[in-house]
């Protein structure tokens, strides 16, 4: 996908100075100087490639404005920080996983950040657990991340696959129809939020019409779209994302899908949004964080300040994923007074992040016992064009309440199973 938000970055750059480069989108650059030897290093274990590729980036400009504005406070307990980024891919999970490694054992990081890829994600947690490595995954939504699979020392920033699915349930089948399709990419993510969706509609009255899973890296969604049309759905619910997302909503309109039913899905991002021609830009959806939010304070100054780093764009919901995973390390630093992980763990049990960094009307808290921010999401509809602004393309019709629409702990099933 070729997307407006993407800077450009040379990998081995990133690895030798353990920074994200690339001026020509960033105006005030970090650029590692002579740091003492008692730097904090926060590794980033995120796609810079593949289908995911503008996500990574965008969540990388969010982490590196965190990272400029903790070291321009004195940086974590007094210590400046640094980013030290490896590419996971955005499919591999092998990779990421030696990566992971890579970071914690050679690279000696306090903190690990990542990934976008929901099975990339619960691999990492699983080594971050193993080496008892604080981890923020933020942007790999399955449930099992803070749910069957959850750990002690792994936070999540971006919602479970269920929460976004209750989210915007109800408006689906009221203004839609009770008869979807869905179109589904063949692995965790999309499984995990398929199944939140069918439960969702279910008690809601719906049924579902048919299914096809895709997998991830699909360029041709012509015979899937035969097939639903030839189902006849009242909703088709789309669930791909990255460059994914953007090839099958082109095809869905070539296809004329939108004029026979309605398009729709519970995850939308503005770089897919971006990467689509205007007439693409259809179907009710759920976004999990909008940079036009007049009156809620802090997020005019978050977005002018992007706007100076990114040549004029404004921050997506990945670019504030990122901002808000760094900060988090830091805030779980001082919170306990400390770099020990089980003390950080557990000082963020129930923490509610200050609204400079949660930059949302009801703020956002991390769930004690699951380690899940919950936070608000934005249900509406996609629009061609911007009204005031050229990247103002999602109406939100309701801010919904994260904690109105997330599974009760219990129905989590997270168990922490915390050192002794």
């Amino acid at each position: 996908m070729t997307d407006k938000f993407s800077f450009h970055m040379n990998r081995r750059t990133l690895i030798k100075t353990g920074v994200l480069a690339g001026a020509a989108q960033i105006a005030s650059p970090f650029v590692r100087t002579a740091w003492a030897a008692d730097t904090i290093k926060i590794g980033v274990d995120n796609p810079l490639t593949g289908t995911y590729a503008a996500l990574g980036k965008n969540e990388a400009l969010g982490m590196q404005m965190a990272v400029d504005e903790i070291n321009a406070k004195g940086g974590i307990l007094g210590r400046p920080i640094e980013l030290s980024v490896e590419d996971s891919t955005s499919g591999d999970a092998g990779v990421a996983v030696q990566k992971a490694r890579k970071l914690i054992d050679r690279d000696q990081v306090s903190f690990i950040i990542g990934n976008i890829n929901s099975a990339l994600a619960q691999a990492i947690a699983n080594v971050a657990n193993e080496k008892g490595v604080f981890h923020v995954v933020p942007g790999g939504h399955t449930d099992s991340v803070t749910g069957s699979n959850c750990h002690w020392n792994t936070f999540r920033v971006c919602n479970t696959t269920s929460t976004e699915a209750n989210s915007v349930a109800t408006s689906l089948i009221k203004n839609a129809g009770k008869k979807w399709y869905y179109l589904t990419p063949d692995y965790a993510f999309g499984h995990s939020l398929q199944a939140g969706l069918e439960k969702a509609a279910a008690k809601l009255g719906g049924e579902k019409a048919g299914e096809d899973l895709t997998p991830l890296g699909t360029t041709d969604f012509s015979s899937y779209l035969i097939k639903a049309q030839a189902a006849n759905p009242d909703v088709l619910i789309i669930l791909q994302q990255g460059d994914d997302g953007v090839n099958v909503l082109k095809q869905a309109v070539q296809f004329g899908l939108d004029k026979k039913l309605h398009l729709a899905g519970a995850q939308m991002e503005l770089e897919v949004q971006l990467g689509l021609p205007p007439e693409a830009r259809v179907g009710t959806w759920v976004f999990e964080w909008y940079w036009n939010q007049p009156g809620v304070p802090h997020v005019a100054e978050f977005v002018a300040e992007v706007r100076k780093r990114s040549g004029g764009h404004v921050p997506t919901a990945r670019t504030w994923f990122g901002y808000a995973s760094i900060h988090t390390c830091a805030l779980a630093a001082a919170q306990a007074n400390s770099l020990d992980p089980v003390k950080m763990a557990r000082a963020m049990q129930g923490f509610k992040l200050p609204p400079e960094i949660a930059l949302m009307p009801d703020g956002a808290y991390f769930r004690e016992g699951q380690n899940q921010l919950i936070p608000n999401l934005y249900v509406g509809h996609c629009q061609a064009q911007g009204k005031d602004d050229p990247e103002d393309l999602f109406a939100v019709e309701e801010v919904v309440k994260g904690a109105d629409v997330s599974p009760t702990l219990e129905e989590t099933m997270c168990k922490q199973d915390w050192p002794a």
